[in-house]
């Protein structure tokens, strides 16, 4: 029978967020599904070098989905095709969001759509790092007082097992034409990014 004792600690970390990343949508409605894909094509092409024009990196931009599926206005043969086309943006530029979509919109007009936006923190292992040792500590913490009220000494660390949990900040939109346009000055609020580590630490005793 093992002895010792279990305890949980848990340690959150904050930090501001620097990457934006949005999901673009361009779609199109045709009587046949070539003009559909090709129509689609042209925009997203023009999206893409519309983003490019505004400093986003080739790499920064990226397929997220691709569809193509007919429509029925009765169940019979299909009355046209729907093609869509969805591109995942990256930027580090968080203030040039409205700046981005409006290039996006300029490019596309009615056909574009704007599917969610999140923020994030490119670079987490620092923060984590930073995570473990809260939850250590306050693992340690509770075990230590467990052992002064049983009255034994606590001993070694015989098993580590982890559990971590990120928050950040997305907005779910519903996939809508902007073709009126875009508010570039419109003020976007990214908060904090939040990173939870939990431990399970079992001691053994002294």
């Amino acid at each position: 029978m093992d002895t010792g004792v279990s305890v949980v600690g848990s340690g959150q970390v904050s930090a501001p967020p620097d990457v934006l990343r949005m999901t673009l949508s361009v779609g199109h409605d045709a009587a046949d599904v070539a003009a559909a894909v090709s129509q689609v094509a042209q925009r997203t092409d023009a999206v893409i070098a519309a983003l490019r024009q505004q400093g986003v990196d080739a790499a920064d931009i990226a397929t997220s989905s691709v569809q193509v599926h007919p429509q029925y206005k009765e169940m019979a043969a299909p009355s046209g095709f729907h093609a869509s086309h969805s591109l995942t943006v990256t930027t580090t530029d968080l203030t040039g969001f409205g700046r981005l979509l409006n290039a996006a919109v300029d490019a596309a007009g009615n056909s574009l759509g704007l599917d969610y936006l999140q923020f994030d923190v490119q670079e987490k292992g620092p923060l984590l790092t930073r995570a473990r040792e809260l939850a250590f500590r306050q693992a340690r913490e509770k075990a230590e007082e467990l052992a002064g009220l049983s009255g034994y000494s606590l001993g070694s660390v015989t098993s580590i097992s982890e559990s971590q949990g990120y928050f950040p900040v997305r907005e779910q939109l519903q996939s809508k034409s902007l073709g009126g346009g875009f508010d570039a000055a419109v003020s976007i609020s990214p908060g904090d990014q939040s990173i939870e580590v939990s431990l399970q630490v079992h001691f053994s005793w002294a």
